[in-house]
């Protein structure tokens, strides 16, 4: 099985089918068939493959040529039918892993997905988990509901490999060809495909030598990650009493050649993996009998960074305007959970937002990258609400800008000049005159 899977790859003529054409999904995509591979690409929601197909990109930093070029080629398969999965060699699932009301970890994309695979499922083909979940994952979950619907077996029939996504949405200086990739698998045969597959499409593949392996690289990135902001965002608020800019610490600090490494503080964090990721080993450490107090407590720090913003933002409408939350009229600044992209997913901006309405505000927003609100799993009631224009007449209107996400190419100085207070919770202001950054609050 596995020396046939390799050959194929090896020629180009392997089909690679991605599942979930997101943020992960879609760049896999284009990268496989960027590197010559005949691809098909399947999801759920018939609007993105309508999109596609018609040569239009739905996230941002995805030019539109690059669909076009994909759609044009003629060696791509768009669909939502999933009988067209008996005709691929590999099948990499890319769908989301969400968190229910109670955090604990929502495996119902890829339970579905799963269901979806197995009566299409033939002998020979390797199956690759990449979103992120708990350790044991693929092998008790993923491998048991494709043997049950299929009839096969996995290692013996199919191959399946775990190998975590490690897209950064809008990093210009990395892309999915240029980062390292891991895989895991638990039998030889499945691994040598798995890492065949991967290497013409990453910079470097890094084998481990199991899927739960696998599995746990991604949430301890992922896990490094919250720990150290909620580490800068608690110093944020320590240091905001004594006086103390935080990122001139910070800016100071990096200078040392060794043992530090920077981290930021901001609003709240978001994205799906830093909000989301942690307590899904948290969930997966309790059944045994282990308690993730560092990794709680992290997650307790980040998530109350949004009161504690809205708490200085009512301050400062007290002391500063003489005005109360209740009618003051807020511009929210930055509606992505980090700059430069259109990703509004577990973004702190929407909780903001939220949170200032349920104190009387009167809140609209400004973001570039999303001018209209696209439907989100908490945040549905804000779905359609517009972006304000950027001119001096509409910003004169507000009582107070709280910037959220600091995007290039947002002007600023127009901002604090022309709004009577602006409260920052990113930083951006710190280039501005003294004269300007002293009509700034620090959040």
């Amino acid at each position: 099985m596995a020396s046939a899977f390799v050959r194929r790859v090896e020629a180009r003529e392997a089909v690679v089918a991605i599942i979930g054409l997101g943020y992960v999904g879609l760049p896999l995509l284009l990268a496989f068939h960027k590197r010559g591979f005949r691809t098909a690409g399947f999801d759920i929601d018939p609007e993105k493959i309508e999109k596609l197909e018609a040569g239009r990109s739905y996230i941002h930093h995805i030019a539109p040529e690059r669909i076009a070029e994909l759609v044009g080629s003629g060696r791509c398969r768009l669909t939502t039918d999933y009988s067209r999965l008996s005709e691929v060699d590999a099948i990499l699932i890319c769908v989301p892993t969400p968190l229910t009301t109670y955090r604990d970890p929502d495996m119902s994309f890829v339970v579905a997905t799963a269901e979806a695979i197995a009566p299409h499922l033939r002998p020979g083909q390797l199956v690759t988990l990449e979103s992120t979940t708990y350790p044991m994952t693929s092998e008790d979950l993923l491998a048991a509901i494709l043997e049950r619907g299929s009839g096969l077996k996995a290692g013996r029939d199919f191959a399946i490999a775990y190998s975590p996504e490690r897209e950064d949405p809008g990093n210009p200086d990395f892309d999915t060809t240029t980062i390292p990739k891991v895989v895991g698998a638990d039998q030889v045969p499945a691994g040598d495909m798995a890492e065949a597959l991967y290497a013409p499409v990453a910079s470097r593949v890094v084998r481990v030598p199991s899927m739960r392996t696998a599995e746990a690289v991604k949430l301890t990135e992922n896990v490094f990650r919250a720990v150290n902001i909620a580490l800068v965002n608690e110093l944020k608020v320590i240091f905001d009493q004594m006086g103390i800019d935080v990122f001139e610490v910070i800016d100071a600090a990096k200078t040392k050649p060794f043992g530090f490494m920077p981290f930021y503080p901001g609003p709240g964090i978001g994205g799906h993996c830093i909000p989301v990721d942690p307590f899904y080993l948290t969930w997966k450490a309790r059944e045994f009998g282990i308690h993730t107090r560092f990794i709680e407590l992290a997650g307790e720090i980040n998530s109350a960074m949004p009161q504690w913003v809205v708490a200085r933002l009512v301050e400062a409408l007290s002391d500063r305007l003489e005005k109360p939350i209740r009618g003051a009229r807020i511009l929210v600044v930055g509606l992505a959970y980090k700059k430069n992209v259109d990703d509004l997913r577990e973004s702190p901006s929407l909780v903001l937002m939220e949170m200032l309405q349920e104190r009387g505000a009167v809140v609209d927003y400004y973001d570039p990258y999303v001018p209209v609100m696209r439907r989100t799993r908490k945040h549905g009631e804000l779905e359609g609400r517009c972006s304000v224009a950027w001119d001096e007449e509409e910003l004169a209107r507000y009582d107070a800008a709280l910037i959220a996400t600091d995007h290039d190419g947002i002007d600023f100085e127009a901002l604090v000049r022309r709004v009577p207070l602006v409260v920052d919770s990113r930083g951006a202001t710190r280039s501005l005159s003294p004269e300007l950054q002293a009509r700034v609050v620090r959040a």
